[in-house]
């Protein structure tokens, strides 16, 4: 009985979408999105991280899987709420650089798609954002608290 116990406990610990670990590092190989299912370590240069204060981190394809999980996070993981998070990063799109996401700068529907399609594209400086926005024929600059559930889903049905 003890063998079995230990066992489901083992293969609840691999099969959860939230790892252990501090922000920053590269995600496991086998470490899958926790709002589509794919496999975060292919795309470690769109990946974002939310950050919980006991060390859990739950890491993501890129932006709009993060903003999934965040504004419903009901639905992917009712244990924790939006107090319990510690910190939020995305990767600047040009540096690739791990940034505070509630900093951001993000620019929406540009020709750049990103692991998941469409994808609000974040950057750290203002002037950054502008530049790609003109490059890449984005529509709108936006910070993190202007994204809404309503637009992500727009975004995945364009």
């Amino acid at each position: 009985m003890k063998g079995i116990v230990t066992c489901i406990l083992v293969l609840w610990a691999v099969s959860t979408s939230i790892a252990q670990g501090p922000a920053g590092t590269d995600p496991a190989r086998k470490e899958r999105c926790p709002a589509c299912g794919m496999f975060v370590s292919m795309f470690v240069d769109w990946n974002s991280v939310i950050e919980f204060k006991d060390a859990r981190r739950a890491t993501f394809d890129g932006s709009k899987c993060m903003f999934k999980y965040y504004l419903d996070m009901k639905k992917y993981d009712p244990a924790v709420s939006a107090k319990d998070i510690k910190a939020i990063t995305v990767k600047d799109y040009y540096s690739k650089a791990s940034i505070d996401a509630r900093q951001a700068f993000y620019v929406i529907w540009s020709d750049m798609y990103g692991p998941m399609g469409h994808e609000p594209i974040p950057f750290e400086k203002e002037k950054d954002a502008n530049k790609f926005l003109r490059e890449h024929k984005g529509k709108k600059i936006l910070k993190f608290n202007d994204i809404t559930m309503k637009l992500i889903v727009a975004l995945d049905n364009p």
